[in-house]
């Protein structure tokens, strides 16, 4: 069956969303509709469609100028099995002690390596992306300095990567949160298939809203491999949740982003301990010093 995309963009995210729900009620009728905030500064969203017949241009080109929008980019995309063209293209990555995998290449573990299994889903964070390699090197930079990981959270966790390393070095349950129900499933499948059912908790909720993470606060450990918006945002209940000398993790910050997040961290009681730039993306290593 084939597919078809439709993409515009438009400044801010009321119109944005006009667009989107109108998008709801052209015909024919498109199969999905995304509204999303382009994380560059330029105050830019993006709206895109998807159809399994071919949209009406002209229908399109009215609508995006009915809302000052530039033209829908119109695409056909070619009959893939995604998740097999994955499963070929990803090739395992290191991050310190670290060996990120899918099963197909689980005869590649090194000796002395840490593996981790992630299979091709639905899901963000197989380690290949710069966000989530540079939080794995940044768990290693602080296992080596011996920092204690009792208590941890991972919160936006997609495919529990994160989670599952840290839960490696700690006797404790690991808190794995995802506001999405579908990263929770995929969470959930990944746990169990490293064996560490039990070891690491996964969870739905939005930040650290959930009886559970809130009764075994204040955690060592927090990574947040999210968005610098969502970061921002988190920035005080990252300090209510985190103990003392804690440490958080923090990613999924474009480099130019990375200066306000470190700006609004501090004013929070973080203090900024490393900061590595992997590609277009910067990953941040702070502590709690309030």
């Amino acid at each position: 069956m084939p597919t078809f995309t439709a993409f515009t963009k438009t400044q801010g995210k009321a119109p944005a969303e006009a667009i989107g729900e109108a998008l709801e009620d052209i015909y024919p009728e498109p199969t999905g509709v995304g509204v999303f905030e382009i994380e560059d500064g330029s105050g830019l969203w993006e709206v895109g469609a998807y159809f399994t017949e071919e949209p009406d241009d002209i229908a399109l080109a009215l609508l995006a100028k009915v809302h000052n929008a530039p033209d829908f980019v119109i695409s056909e995309l070619p009959e893939t099995d995604w998740v097999a063209k994955v499963r070929r293209d990803l090739a395992p990555v290191e991050a310190g002690r670290f060996f990120v995998y899918g099963s197909h290449d689980a005869d590649k573990l090194p000796e002395g390596k840490i593996g981790l299994l992630i299979e091709a889903a639905m899901a963000f964070g197989t380690g290949h992306h710069g966000t989530t390699l540079g939080c794995l090197k940044a768990l290693d930079i602080l296992l080596e300095k011996g920092v204690p990981l009792d208590k941890v959270a991972d919160i936006g966790c997609g495919t529990a990567v994160l989670a599952m390393a840290a839960a490696k070095f700690t006797d404790q349950p690991v808190y794995a949160s995802d506001i999405d129900e579908v990263a929770v499933e995929v969470a959930e499948s990944n746990v169990r298939a490293n064996d560490l059912a039990g070891q690491v908790v996964c969870l739905e909720a939005a930040g650290f809203n959930h009886e559970t993470l809130a009764k075994m606060a204040p955690y060592d450990l927090v990574f947040a491999n999210i968005l610098k918006g969502p970061l921002v945002a988190l920035a005080p209940d990252m300090a209510a949740n985190v103990a003392k000398n804690g440490h958080v993790i923090l990613s999924g910050i474009l480099n130019p982003q990375a200066d306000e997040v470190v700006e609004v961290y501090s004013r929070n009681g973080f203090n900024l301990v490393n900061r590595e730039e992997i590609g277009d993306w910067t990953t941040l290593i702070m502590v709690n010093f309030a």
